[in-house]
């Protein structure tokens, strides 16, 4: 069945970024001209979703207020022709190309309630989730990398990329066993949430990780409604357990996708983001790596 429907999940407090998503979700800190979650949307859009469901929580109406129409700037932008081109970015947020709906999480229970808020939405079908803190650039949309082996296989499929034992417990380590004729596809038997570095070494676990891209048949539903009424007030839910579900049932796959990913929940990724973007960006893109040409001579 076609992927047309899609999860953001943005209710995240964003304490990794503080104190800068104190008062600006961290969903809206810009990559060079653009918040972060406009790139996830746009990626969305190119894959073919056709409608998206973001979960915000308090003190986010910001981000709804980004993707409607401001009519007083479109209104000044428009009635001067050398603004023209302002303008037409300017709308670019607002004529996304898809139906984007609003929800609130008003409780904090982790990925895996944030994602059951969205059953009605999704209702009977496959369904996408992009993670809020991770914006992947690729010519081929990741999600749209997904969404073809979802479609072939009528399963659940996991977006993966190898990482550094270092980093791996920062993540998960996610079972990859090959499928034969497909390049970069794999049957995910087991998924452990952030291992430590003891159950790395002993178990020789896998390297590869979930990072950013998910597509999720419709039945992970009642997953995460057991697993979510399991555990206790104040703790969270994740969204890998009830993944790692759908492996031990032999309903999961993985894609190592290409795309270079950059995690905006964390310092250094925003300023990677920004630096590369920056490199490649129509209007600044020259004179920026001009400047880091004569910064880079004067680094001691």
């Amino acid at each position: 069945m076609k992927v047309r429907k899609a999860i953001i999940p943005a209710a995240g407090l964003g304490t990794r970024v503080l104190p800068a998503s104190k008062a600006v979700p961290k969903e809206m800190l810009n990559i060079v001209d653009k918040p972060a979650i406009q790139y996830i949307v746009e990626e969305a859009v190119a894959a073919g979703i056709e409608d998206i469901l973001i979960i915000t929580n308090r003190g986010k109406g910001v981000i709804e207020d980004h993707f409607d129409h401001a009519f007083e700037l479109e209104t000044q932008l428009a009635a001067n022709p050398a603004k023209a081109g302002i303008l037409t970015q300017v709308l670019e947020s607002s004529n996304v190309g898809a139906n984007i709906y609003f929800l609130r999480q008003k409780i904090t229970k982790g990925l895996g309630h944030a994602v059951l808020c969205g059953k009605s939405f999704v209702g009977n079908e496959p369904f996408a989730v992009l993670y809020g803190d991770d914006v992947i650039l690729s010519d081929d949309p990741v999600t749209a990398q997904l969404a073809r082996v979802s479609e072939e296989f009528g399963c659940g499929v996991v977006g993966v990329n190898a990482v550094t034992t270092k980093n791996l417990p920062k993540y998960c380590s996610v079972g990859a066993d090959p499928v034969e004729g497909h390049e970069r596809v794999f049957r995910v038997p087991y998924i452990i949430e952030k291992p430590t570095p003891a159950q790395i070494e002993k178990e020789k676990l896998s390297h590869y990780s979930i990072l950013g891209r998910v597509i999720l048949p419709p039945e992970i539903f009642g997953m995460l409604e057991e697993g979510c009424a399991a555990v206790a007030a104040g703790e969270e839910y994740y969204l890998t357990d009830a993944m790692a579900d759908l492996g031990r049932q032999g309903k999961l796959m993985a894609v190592d996708f290409i795309g270079k990913r950059y995690d905006m929940g964390n310092k250094l990724g925003i300023l990677q983001a920004n630096c590369e973007v920056a490199l490649n960006h129509p209007e600044i893109g020259a004179d920026f790596k001009a400047y880091l040409r004569q910064l880079a001579g004067s680094i001691v």
